[in-house]
């Protein structure tokens, strides 16, 4: 497995959404990480890009992630109403609301992309592949991680054949991965790496708040072959955080769960958006995230923090600011000093 592979032991969220660059991605897999390659939101043609330009950058093996699409059928309460509630708020920005519709992401054609293209990972979000598509991605020699958030799906993705599984804890940044966008209270990192450590006989990356090194060692003696960082990556040099995003980082200011910017839960910085829209908004995942962006996109523009998704862990206060090199080998130097601490206490 490519995890037996690496310097360290340590591999990059996607980050989709315009944090995720070629360059980001590059850089940590150069550094002895597995940089993964956010998919969601480009066209094919424009992963295709990103893809060559990863590979003109390194030559070190990487991956790329895909949201797996939900139901076309699904039913959106509620959809309708926050549509005419957050109306004003593109005003504010003096943009209009987009058109709230369904989307798969080019899933189908993503899936053919990466199978041709061949990196070394492809990862899943938001739901678990089919078996056949699982089986075909490893016969083109492309392991499949499957993101998941509770031992049941842990379960269906060990099933589907998936080679590891990404653990999601509720301390995470972004979007949840779970399968259905359900209202249920999400698993802490830990305690869902140790229940799933315990029903299914794979190679586990825990992912989730994850900031520093002590807390990287603290999922690698809990079991996990690995650790998924994002929110440690957002204001490395080479990723394209936005200057409001990256200055709100550093800031004591509390996270929460909210779908006021796309339809599904997912953890933020709290900033006014959200405080004014979560309550109402509905569960109508890509609906309300096509119908903010033209708003979100007007709010980053001119700088303010307030009016477009802040997306980060727990812990977003402890991310690093530098070249991301430099930041994954600290992060890796304080996790093995933390481990041979922890073994001297033990002792």
């Amino acid at each position: 497995m490519i995890l037996d592979e690496l310097e360290h032991p340590i591999v990059l969220a996607p980050l989709a959404g315009g944090a995720s660059t070629p360059e980001l991605t590059a850089t940590v897999s150069e550094a002895g990480g597995l940089g993964l390659l956010a998919s969601g939101y480009l066209p094919p043609e424009g992963l295709e890009e990103r893809i060559a330009r990863v590979r003109e950058l390194t030559d070190a093996p990487f991956g790329v992630n895909l949201f797996v699409p939900g139901d076309p059928a699904a039913e959106t309460p509620g959809l309708d109403d926050y549509l005419r509630r957050i109306a004003p708020e593109a005003g504010r920005y003096g943009a209009e609301l987009g058109e709230a519709r369904y989307d798969d992401d080019g899933y189908a054609q993503k899936l053919v992309l990466v199978t041709e293209q061949r990196p070394a990972v492809v990862s899943f979000t938001f739901g678990c592949p089919e078996a056949d598509r699982v089986a075909a991605l490893k016969e083109a020699g492309v392991e499949a991680w499957v993101t998941v958030t509770n031992p049941r799906e842990a379960r269906i993705a060990a099933k589907a054949g998936a080679d590891a599984l990404v653990l999601q804890g509720s301390e995470a940044g972004g979007h949840r991965a779970s399968f259905p966008d359900g209202d249920d209270e999400p698993l802490s990192t830990l305690v869902l790496l140790r229940l799933v450590s315990q029903r299914v006989r794979l190679p586990l990356i825990a992912s989730g708040g994850l900031t520093d090194g002590p807390a990287v060692a603290a999922v690698l003696t809990a079991g996990a072959s690995a650790a998924q960082l994002g929110t440690a990556f957002l204001r490395a040099d080479e990723a394209g955080t936005e200057p409001a995003y990256r200055d709100a980082l550093p800031s004591r200011t509390p996270t929460a769960l909210t779908r006021a910017f796309s339809g599904r839960r997912a953890r933020g910085i709290v900033n006014r958006f959200m405080t004014e829209h979560s309550a109402e908004a509905p569960a109508a995942y890509p609906h309300v995230h096509y119908a903010t962006a033209p708003l979100r996109a007007a709010a980053r523009k001119r700088g303010d923090a307030d009016g477009f998704n802040l997306w980060a862990g727990q812990a977003h206060e402890l991310a690093q600011k530098g070249p991301a090199a430099e930041i994954l080998r600290s992060i890796s130097d304080s996790a093995r000093q933390a481990l041979e601490a922890a073994a001297n206490r033990a002792l």
